[in-house]
C-alpha cells in the first residue's frame, strides 16, 4: 500500500468509527463491554509500561484468551532466550487481558491501541521495539505499516486463513498484497495455510510452515478449582464439561444432559458459555428448565450431584477439562466456527464437537482421521454424548487416541523460536 491508500484507510476507518460509535456506546452502557482499556485503546499509555519500557523490546500481540494460551510458551522461551529484553503482550479482549496479566505480569501487559496512527504512535515511541509479532492473522495495516518505518521487523506466528475469511483476501488481493508486504516472515500453521497466503500476495521466500503453537500448550497441574470439585462430584458418574458454548447450544446441552440424568441421576454438567456477557442469560435459560444448578461465582462447595455446575468465571475451563468423562466443544453445532478441542484432548479425554469447525479445521482432521473425535449435528448430539457415557471402553480409547495424537503434534515453538532467531539481534532503527 502506498502513502495515498494507507490515507484513505485511515480516512475509511475513522468514518466507521464515527457511523457506529452509537452502537459502541450502548455496548458499554448495556453490558460494560470495550469499556476496559478504553485509554490504553485510544494511545493513552499507562504509567506501569513507562516503568518497564526500554530500546529493542519485543511486542506480541494475543488477541483473546486462545492466542494468549497459545503463545505463552513463546513468551517465556524468548524470555529466556533474551534475558535483557523485555517482551510486552497486547490483547483486544478484556478476557485476554486477565489472563495475559496473570500469566506475564500486569506491568508489561495492555491492550492494542485502535488501528490509528496516533494512538499506534504512542507505543511505538515507548516500546522502541526490534520484533513486532502477531498471533494468528491479526492484519492490521496502520500498525504493520507504522512498526515497520519505525525500523522494527513484523512477523505473524501461529498463521492461518479461514475458510470463512480467505474468499475476502482474495477478493481484496490488491489491497491486502500491500499490507502483506509490510511483513517480514509468515509462520502458518498448515502446508494450506502456506498455500492461502501465497495465493494473496505475501512474498513467497517469507511464508513457512511451522505448525500449531496450540499443540504446545501445557496447562498448569494445579488448579484449586479442579481439587475441590474432585472432593464432592461422585466418582461413579458421569461428568459432561460443555465448553466455550454459544447462543442456541446451551439449551441442546442441557436437553441432552437431562437424557443422561434419567440413567445417572448422580452426573454433573459443567457448562461454560464462550462470552461473559452471556452468563446471566444461560442461568436463566437452566432455571426455565426447572434444572438444578450452582453458579461457580456463587458456590460453596457444596455437593453437585444431580446439577449443573455454571463456569461463570474465565481462565478455568481449560483445567476443569480434566474431570471430563466426556467434553462437548462448542462454537460448532452452528456456523460460528468451533473452538479449541485441544484443551479437553490433552488430559485424553473423549470429545464431542459440531460440525462446523472451519476455525479449526486442520485439528479436527487430525482429530478426525484419527478415530480421536466424535462429530454430532443438533439432532445426533444427544444420542452420541449418552452412547459415549453409556460405554465407558469406547470413550477411554478415543481419549487415549485424543492424547496421543495432542503429543504427536508438538514442537511449533521450538520452530518458531528457531525462525524468528534472526530477527532477536536486530535493533530497532526508524527509517
Amino acid at each position: 500500500m502506498n502513502s495515498r491508500m494507507y490515507l484513505l484507510y485511515s480516512l475509511a476507518l475513522a468514518l466507521v468509527t464515527i457511523i457506529s460509535f452509537p452502537w459502541w456506546g450502548l455496548q458499554m452502557l448495556r453490558l460494560g463491554k470495550y469499556r476496559a482499556g478504553l485509554r490504553e485503546r485510544l494511545g493513552i499509555v499507562p504509567a506501569r509500561l513507562r516503568a518497564e519500557a526500554q530500546p529493542g523490546s519485543i511486542w506480541i500481540h494475543a488477541v483473546s484468551v486462545g492466542e494468549v494460551l497459545a503463545v505463552g510458551q513463546l513468551v517465556t522461551e524468548l524470555q529466556q532466550m533474551s534475558p535483557d529484553t523485555r517482551v510486552f503482550v497486547s490483547t483486544t479482549t478484556a478476557a485476554g487481558q486477565k489472563l495475559a496479566r496473570e500469566r506475564f505480569g500486569e506491568a508489561r501487559v495492555f491492550y492494542l491501541p485502535l488501528d490509528f496512527g496516533f494512538a499506534i504512535r504512542s507505543y511505538l515511541r515507548l516500546l522502541q521495539p526490534r520484533l513486532l509479532i502477531l498471533a494468528e492473522t491479526e492484519l492490521w495495516p496502520n500498525l504493520l505499516h507504522l512498526a515497520k518505518k519505525s525500523g522494527a521487523s513484523v512477523a505473524i506466528v501461529n498463521a492461518r486463513i479461514s475458510d470463512r475469511s480467505f474468499p475476502r483476501y482474495r477478493r481484496f488481493q490488491r489491497l491486502f498484497a500491500g499490507v502483506l508486504s509490510e511483513v517480514d516472515l509468515f509462520l502458518a500453521q498448515t502446508e494450506e495455510d502456506r498455500a492461502r497466503l501465497l495465493s494473496i500476495g505475501a512474498r513467497t521466500g517469507g511464508v513457512q510452515v511451522s505448525g500449531n503453537l496450540k499443540f504446545d500448550i501445557r496447562l498448569s497441574p494445579d488448579s484449586p478449582l479442579v481439587e475441590d470439585l474432585r472432593r464432592v462430584i461422585a466418582k461413579d458418574f458421569p461428568v459432561l464439561v460443555c465448553g466455550s458454548t454459544t447462543d442456541g447450544e446451551e439449551d441442546l446441552l442441557l436437553s441432552a444432559f437431562q437424557q443422561v440424568l434419567a440413567q445417572y441421576p448422580l452426573a454433573v454438567m459443567v457448562l461454560a458459555p464462550r462470552r461473559p456477557e452471556r452468563f446471566d442469560q444461560v442461568a436463566d435459560l437452566i432455571a426455565e428448565k426447572g434444572m438444578s444448578y450452582v453458579r461457580r461465582t456463587s458456590w460453596d462447595g457444596s455437593p453437585l450431584a444431580g446439577k449443573v455446575f455454571l463456569l461463570d468465571s474465565v481462565g478455568e475451563l481449560a483445567a476443569v477439562y480434566a474431570l471430563a468423562h466426556v467434553a462437548f466443544v462448542g462454537g460448532s453445532l452452528f456456523p460460528v466456527g468451533g473452538h479449541n478441542i485441544l484443551e479437553p484432548a490433552q488430559h485424553g479425554v473423549a470429545v464431542v464437537t459440531g460440525p462446523h469447525t472451519f476455525n479449526f479445521r486442520e485439528i479436527v482432521r487430525i482429530f478426525e482421521e484419527g478415530g480421536a473425535l466424535t462429530v454430532a449435528t443438533p439432532e445426533t448430539l444427544a444420542p452420541k454424548l449418552l452412547d459415549l457415557v453409556q460405554t465407558p471402553e469406547r470413550r477411554i480409547v478415543q481419549g487415549q487416541r485424543a492424547s496421543a495424537l495432542f503429543h504427536r503434534h508438538t514442537g511449533a515453538t521450538r520452530r518458531t523460536l528457531e525462525a524468528l532467531r534472526p530477527f532477536l539481534n536486530h535493533s530497532a532503527r526508524p527509517r
